[in-house]
């Protein structure tokens, strides 16, 4: 809910909160594609380059807010605390450079789509290899989910298998970071050492952005002269490179401190809204196919989505 503060029962900052949120995560993805395409798209392009540089990007604004007075402040984490944040933090950069590797592929409402498939790969990840047990409600709720996915991919007209295969693979280590974070978060003081939920946040950019450099130095580093040239005479490729990382940690960030102010079905029903919103405004703005089989598979996947989030 976003009632309870000030301004006739309407909690303003939580509203702030997603509209940042919403707003952010639009133009992230939007100007990711523009940026991607710039640089020579899925044929020339350096799509590992601009994931890292967006993550690199992110961990130098976590440093600055640090080094700002009266900005945030340092948290007291030790270095076994920073080894336990780790995989976490690699799940969720691999997790980003998976997602950026689909979108330059394919479409990117087409890659949206499979990654709004996230709860099936998080049921079967839980159950599988973290003990957990999942309600047959639940279970029944992914079957649009897969459905829903499978139908839009019918009618995608710029489908890539490879797009499909980083998107899920994108969907995988998103399951595991969340599993990984939910222990992490289990450790006795952790929370305190860091603070803040942005504190959480910008370690992990940081050690995400240490995760990504051994795949840019074996994959795209040798072209790195190449794509200097093009981040110096490209504007589309620098302008949106830079706004694409800026847009990625904020919408991140706020993201985390929305969900901290509300509830399990507000989230659920904002972050429904949020993908439709990123889906069919991005489709729009770059003027990919919207073909109604695509949107009804759309439509069908993310209620499936959405059930599953509230089902018990």
């Amino acid at each position: 809910s976003v009632r309870g503060g000030a301004a006739g029962g309407i909690d303003v900052q939580l509203v702030l909160y997603f509209l940042g949120w919403y707003v952010g995560n639009y133009f992230y993805t939007l100007n990711n594609k523009l940026a991607l395409t710039a640089s020579g798209g899925a044929k020339n392009g350096f799509p590992v380059t601009i994931g890292f540089f967006q993550m690199v990007i992110g961990s130098l604004y976590a440093l600055f807010a640090w080094s700002a007075p009266d900005m945030r402040p340092l948290p007291n984490v030790t270095p076994s605390d920073l080894v336990q944040i780790l995989p976490v933090a690699a799940c969720a950069a691999g997790a980003h450079l998976s997602s950026i590797l689909s979108m330059n592929l394919g479409a990117v409402s087409f890659a949206q789509i499979v990654k709004a498939s996230e709860p099936a790969f998080a049921a079967a990840i839980g159950v599988t290899l973290y003990g957990k047990t999942l309600s047959l409600n639940k279970w029944l709720c992914l079957i649009p989910v897969i459905g829903g996915v499978c139908l839009a991919s019918l009618k995608e007209l710029d489908f890539s298998v490879w797009a499909l295969l980083a998107a899920c693979f994108a969907n995988v280590l998103a399951a595991f970071r969340s599993n990984e974070n939910k222990k992490l978060m289990d450790t006795p003081g952790l929370s305190n050492r860091i603070g803040s939920t942005g504190n959480q946040f910008a370690i992990s950019t940081i050690l995400g952005t240490l995760s990504l450099l051994p795949f840019w130095l074996v994959f795209e580093a040798k072209r790195f002269g190449t794509f200097v040239e093009l981040f110096k005479t490209n504007k589309a490729l620098s302008s949106n490179l830079i706004t694409s990382g800026l847009y990625f940690y904020l919408y991140n960030e706020l993201s985390t401190l929305t969900i901290k102010k509300t509830s399990a079905t507000t989230q659920s029903v904002a972050n429904t809204a949020k993908r439709v919103i990123v889906i069919v405004g991005v489709a729009l703005a770059l003027g990919e196919s919207l073909e109604p089989l695509k949107m009804i598979g759309c439509a069908i996947g993310i209620g499936g989505v959405l059930l599953y989030s509230l089902v018990k």
